[in-house]
Order: C-alpha cells, then sequence, then structure tokens
C-alpha cells in the first residue's frame, strides 16, 4: 500500500524512510499496540484485550481447523498471517500446533510496520527455536506478490484493520493473491458499517478528535498528545465482503463480531469495577450474539465481520497464473 504522509510528522517517525503513513502510525504505536490489540502479550490465550470476545470467537474457528487437520492425520502445517502485527495469532496457532503434535510447522507472518515485526520477533522468543519449526516475521507490503508456491498454505489469516486499510481497487486482486497460496482455509476479519468508531493503534479515549470521511475512505485523527494521523480506512457491509472473496473461495460462514458486547463494556473512568464481574450479563449477551451473529438487519452492526472459507479448487488463479494484477 502506498499513502500520502501523515498530516504532520509522527514524533519518532524517521522521515528518510520511504514508509506510508500505515506503517509510521503503527510504528509510532510501538509495543503499546501489542496492550491494546492483543491483552497481556505473555498471556496469548487470556484473550484480555479490547476484543476480548471478538477474540475469543475467532480463536475458536483457528483452534477448529488446526484440530481437523491433525485428526486427519496431518503430520506437517503450513501458516501464513497478512498483516500479523505484533504477531500475537501466529504465535497462538505455532503454540497450539505443537500442542497437537504437529511434527513440522511453516509460519510466516508479514506486516509493513517495521515496528510491529521487531516486536513480534521478540516475543517469539524460543519459539523459533524449537526442532521441526520454521517460524518467520518479515516487513512486507500486501499489495506485493507473496512469495509463497500456489496452493500451499493450510491456514492463511488476515485479521481487523488490514484489508479495512486497503485501497479498495486492490482488493479483488489482493483477494486472488490471498487465495492462490492457499490450499485450505482462509480467515478474515473486517471493520462493519454500523460498529464503534475506533482510531486503529489505542484506545479510543487517546484521541482528542476522529471524522472518517467514507466518500474518500480516509480517517483524520488528533491525539490528545498532539500528534495527527491520517489514513486510508474501508467500512465494510457483509454482502460486499462476501463479493471481493465469493470468487475465490467457498464461503462456509460469514457472520458479525460483536453486535451487543461492546455497547455493554464498562468505562473504567466512570462505571464501578463491580460492573464488569456480572456473569448473568455475559451469559445473556453470549446468547444475543449467537442468535443475532448472521441476522441480514444485525450483521452490519457487529465491531467485525468475521468470513471463513475454503479454497475452490476450480477458483481463477491470481498472479502468474491468472488475470493481471497490480502485485508489483
Amino acid at each position: 500500500m502506498r499513502h500520502r504522509p501523515v498530516t504532520r510528522p509522527l514524533e519518532g517517525a524517521d522521515d528518510s524512510a520511504p514508509l506510508s503513513d500505515i506503517a509510521s502510525a503503527y510504528d509510532c504505536a510501538g509495543d503499546s499496540y501489542v496492550a491494546y490489540a492483543d491483552g497481556d502479550p505473555a498471556r496469548p490465550f487470556a484473550f484480555d484485550g479490547t476484543h476480548g470476545f471478538s477474540d475469543r470467537q475467532v480463536w475458536s474457528v483457528l483452534e477448529h481447523k488446526l484440530q481437523g487437520l491433525r485428526t486427519a492425520g496431518r503430520t506437517s502445517v503450513r501458516l501464513l498471517d497478512a498483516g500479523c502485527g505484533p504477531g500475537t495469532w501466529l504465535r497462538r496457532m505455532v503454540i497450539y500446533a505443537r500442542q497437537l503434535g504437529f511434527s513440522r510447522i511453516t509460519a510466516r507472518g508479514f506486516d509493513i510496520a517495521q515496528a510491529q515485526i521487531t516486536t513480534a520477533r521478540r516475543l517469539a522468543g524460543d519459539l523459533v527455536q524449537q526442532p521441526g519449526v520454521d517460524f518467520r516475521f518479515e516487513v512486507a507490503d500486501i499489495d506485493d506478490r507473496f512469495p509463497e508456491a500456489d496452493g500451499c498454505v493450510d491456514l492463511t489469516l488476515c485479521l481487523y484493520s488490514v484489508l479495512s486499510h486497503l485501497q479498495m481497487d486492490h482488493l479483488p486482486y489482493i483477494a486472488a493473491e490471498l487465495a492462490r497460496v492457499t490450499r485450505g482455509h482462509f480467515v478474515t476479519t473486517v471493520r462493519a458499517t454500523g460498529g464503534p468508531p475506533t482510531i486503529f493503534i489505542d484506545s479510543i479515549d487517546k484521541a482528542r478528535s476522529f471524522r472518517l470521511d467514507r466518500s474518500l475512505d480516509r480517517c483524520e485523527i488528533e491525539l490528545v498528545d498532539g500528534r495527527c494521523i491520517s489514513l486510508n480506512f474501508h467500512l465494510f457491509r457483509a454482502h460486499e465482503l462476501r463479493r471481493y472473496f465469493a470468487p475465490h473461495f467457498q464461503i462456509d460462514d460469514l457472520c458479525g463480531l460483536d453486535i451487543f458486547h461492546h455497547r455493554f463494556a464498562p468505562d473504567q473512568r466512570w462505571n464501578p469495577v463491580s460492573a464488569s464481574e456480572n456473569a448473568d450479563l455475559a451469559s445473556r449477551l453470549a446468547d444475543l450474539e449467537e442468535s443475532y451473529a448472521r441476522h441480514p438487519a444485525f450483521m452490519d452492526s457487529a465491531t467485525h465481520l468475521l468470513l471463513i472459507g475454503t479454497r475452490l479448487v476450480d477458483a481463477k488463479l491470481g498472479g502468474r497464473n491468472g488475470s493481471s494484477a497490480p502485485l508489483r
């Protein structure tokens, strides 16, 4: 992705580096982004981050896919996370794949933000040294052609804001490239049109002001510390997300994530601590989520949309085997 520079340089950004504004924003977020996006990095399966409910739902899908591969007798697995950020999701999958007994695990995550890749490599720790594990994080742009061979990845991820940051005229070609390398399953999440606002790199209270221009898919943010960010950002409708990926994947599921939870989430600046300890409310909200996650009138009001696909055998390949695409 290539975009215009930020409205005002972010503190700590290297003006000489040929980075997009998206990379600059996530680079400057640094380690604080991990806690905001994923919770405590030392407890990857606690799911105690800002989107804990959605994260648990996504993980249940990935857990099931890995279990299915192992039950089918597979002893090796190849994983890809496009736009991996600090690497939490790929780290979870590698840890769990080892627990399931896969003897050979090949996992690659890439992101446009150097600082996030640095964090991902650090948090991967000893996992990269384990026998039978080929675990790598790389700086790369999702607009570029992937190095993976056709149909070699068992499970491909592209989660949360990655696709929303793209220029929409690029998405058909990127969808084809994601399909090209996938032989098994694809899982993606995007921001929905009716969900709550986000400032991407931190919690909403860190913003002095923000505005999304839907006609331009451009979000302007001023943080309380005076930094300003201008980023491409697109909100999706469920039918739109399906349209981009249906040519390449059998759509196994398409649903809303967190239609209700965020609307009942207590604010620590206002609500008492006890407000977050209502087990009966949590159970009832979970029932509501299950009831309405696939309801056409509610899906687009979720925080995220979740799409799960299986690679179509006869789908037209992108890249060198298919239609021309603006992949560098």
